[in-house]
C-alpha cells in the first residue's frame, strides 16, 4: 500500500481543512447562525455540491478507467474536457441571468423576499462550478502520474481567499460580508486553476491536451467517448450519495428554525475533516493503482491494498467517530463559540455533529470498497446501491426532521451511510469481507475501541468542567 502517497495527500488535505476551519471560525464570528449566513450557505450549496462530487472522486472514477484504456489519450481527454467546459459555461450563463428559480429550488421554505436577496449571491457563486471542473480535470491527469500533493494543497487557496475577504470586511454589515465571501470564492477558484496549470507543465502533461487538440480530427475516439458516457452518469450517482443527501437536507432545513442551515453546515465541516483526511485521501491514492492492477489482471495486488487499507481506515475512522461523538461540545465550543455565535447555537450544532459522526465509519469504508466497483467498470451497480442509500436517507429525513430538527436530518444521512456500506460490501464480496475481518486485527479492534471510549469519556467530562 502506498503509505507515503497517502500521508502526503492527507497532509495536503489537512492543511486545506485547517484553513477551512479557520475560515469557518471567522465566518461564525462575523455572521453567527443568522439569516445572512443561511443565505450565503444556500447560494454556495450548489457549486459546493458539485465541487464535492467532482473533486472527491466521482468524475475521476468515471474518467480514469476510460483514460487508462484509451488508445489516443490526448484526443480523448481534450474531447471530454471541451464538452464539459462548454456545457458548464452555458449553464452558468443561464443561472447568471435567471438566478431566482434555481435559488427557489435550493430553499423551498423561504419567503420571496429571502429568495430575492439570495439570488444575486447564487449567480456569483455558481461560476465556481466551472472553475472547479477545470481543477478536477487537471487533477485527474496528475493522479494518472500518481501526483496528488498539488490538488490536496490547492483547496487551501479557496479558504485563504475567503479568509482574506472576512478579514477585510468582518466589521461591515452582514450583507457586505456575504457578497465579499461570494467574490472571494471565485478568486480562490482562479488561484486553484493557476497552480494546476503550473503542475501540468512541470509533468509535461500539457502536451497531452495540446496534442489532443492538434490531432482531434485525425483520431477516432467515438467508441471511447461512448464508453465514458456509459460510466459517467452512474459514476456520478454512485459516488455522490452523501453530497446529494446533504443537499436535500439543506433544502429541508429551510423549513426548520432560523439557523438550521448553518448548524448543518458547521457540523458537516467538522465531520468532513476526518472523512477527507483518512478515507478520501486513501481512496484517491489507491484508485489509479487499483485500476491499473485490475486492467492488467493482477487481482492479488489490488486486493492486498484493500486488506491493508481496511484496517488503517477502521482504526482511524473508528477513533474519530468516538471522539467526534463524545467530544462534540468541546470541539464546537473551541471552534465557533465567539462573536455572534452563541452558547445556544453551540448546543444545536453539537447535536447535529453527533448525529453526523454516527455515519463516519460506514461512509469511509464504503468509499474504500467502492473503488473496486469503479475500477472494474461496475458503475451501474454502484449507482443502484447509491439509490438505495439515498432513498433511506431522504425517507428518514422526512420522518425525523420535525421531532429532531436539524439533528434528525444529520442522523438520516448517517443511516443512509450504513445502507451504502452494507450493500457495497455485498457487491464486492461478502466472502472477501469476512476473510479480512477473520484476522487478529479484529481482536485488537475490539480491545482498543472500548478502552478508547472510556478514556475519551473522562477527558470530555474534564473539558466540560473547564468550558462551562
Amino acid at each position: 500500500m502506498r503509505l507515503k502517497s497517502i500521508f502526503t495527500n492527507s497532509f495536503g488535505i489537512l492543511f486545506s481543512r485547517v484553513t477551512g476551519l479557520g475560515r469557518d471560525v471567522l465566518m461564525a464570528s462575523a455572521l453567527g447562525a443568522s439569516i445572512w449566513s443561511d443565505m450565503f450557505f444556500v447560494a454556495f450549496k450548489l457549486p459546493n455540491l458539485f465541487r464535492r462530487i467532482f473533486a472527491e472522486g466521482a468524475f475521476t472514477q468515471a474518467f480514469m478507467p476510460s483514460f487508462i484504456a484509451s488508445k489516443h489519450k490526448g484526443v480523448f481527454a481534450t474531447a471530454i474536457f471541451l464538452r464539459f467546459l462548454l456545457f458548464l459555461m452555458a449553464f452558468s450563463l443561464i443561472i447568471t441571468f435567471f438566478p431566482e428559480p434555481i435559488t427557489k429550488l435550493l430553499a423551498w421554505g423561504w419567503s420571496s423576499e429571502q429568495i430575492g436577496q439570495t439570488a444575486p449571491l447564487t449567480a456569483i457563486n455558481f461560476w465556481y462550478l466551472d472553475l472547479i471542473f477545470i481543477v478536477t480535470f487537471f487533477a485527474t491527469l496528475l493522479q494518472y502520474k500518481e501526483h496528488f500533493a498539488t490538488t490536496a494543497m490547492a483547496t487551501a487557496l479557496l479558504n485563504i481567499s475567503m479568509i482574506a475577504a472576512l478579514w477585510l470586511y468582518m466589521k461591515e454589515d452582514p450583507q457586505t460580508v456575504a457578497y465579499a465571501l461570494s467574490f472571494a470564492v471565485l478568486i480562490g477558484g482562479l488561484l486553484q486553476v493557476l497552480v494546476h496549470i503550473i503542475a501540468l507543465k512541470k509533468f509535461n502533461l500539457h502536451k497531452i491536451l495540446i496534442g489532443g487538440w492538434k490531432y482531434r480530427k485525425t483520431k477516432d475516439v467515438e467508441e471511447e467517448k461512448k464508453h465514458f458516457n456509459s460510466l459517467f452518469l452512474p459514476g456520478i450517482l454512485g459516488n455522490s450519495t452523501p453530497q446529494i443527501s446533504a443537499f436535500i437536507d439543506t433544502l429541508l432545513a429551510t423549513f426548520l428554525m432560523t439557523g438550521s442551515v448553518s448548524f448543518l453546515f458547521y457540523a458537516n465541516r467538522i465531520f468532513q475533516l476526518p472523512l477527507a483526511l483518512i478515507a478520501i485521501a486513501t481512496a484517491t491514492v489507491l484508485f489509479p493503482a487499483v485500476s491499473k492492477a485490475l486492467k492488467n489482471g493482477n487481482e492479488t495486488e489490488a486486493y492486498k491494498n484493500l486488506n491493508q487499507a481496511f484496517w488503517l481506515l477502521s482504526f482511524l475512522l473508528g477513533a474519530s467517530m468516538i471522539g467526534g461523538i463524545l467530544l462534540a461540545e468541546p470541539i464546537v465550543w473551541l471552534l465557533f463559540e465567539r462573536g455572534k455565535f452563541t452558547e445556544i447555537q453551540t448546543l444545536e450544532t453539537v447535536s447535529v455533529l453527533q448525529m453526523y459522526m454516527v455515519g463516519l465509519l460506514p461512509f469511509g469504508l464504503a468509499k474504500l470498497f467502492s473503488l473496486f466497483l469503479y475500477a472494474s467498470h461496475r458503475h451501474r451497480t454502484a449507482a443502484k446501491i447509491a439509490v438505495y442509500s439515498l432513498i433511506t436517507s431522504v425517507s428518514a429525513s422526512l420522518i425525523l426532521m420535525h421531532p429532531m430538527g436539524a439533528s434528525g436530518l444529520a442522523l438520516a444521512g448517517s443511516l443512509g451511510g450504513w445502507v451504502l456500506f452494507v450493500f457495497t460490501v455485498k457487491e464486492v464480496g461478502t466472502d472477501r469481507f469476512l476473510t479480512i475481518v477473520k484476522t487478529k486485527y479484529t481482536l485488537y479492534f475490539m480491545i482498543v475501541m472500548p478502552v478508547f471510549i472510556v478514556i475519551v469519556y473522562f477527558v470530555n467530562l474534564w473539558l466540560l468542567t473547564l468550558i462551562r
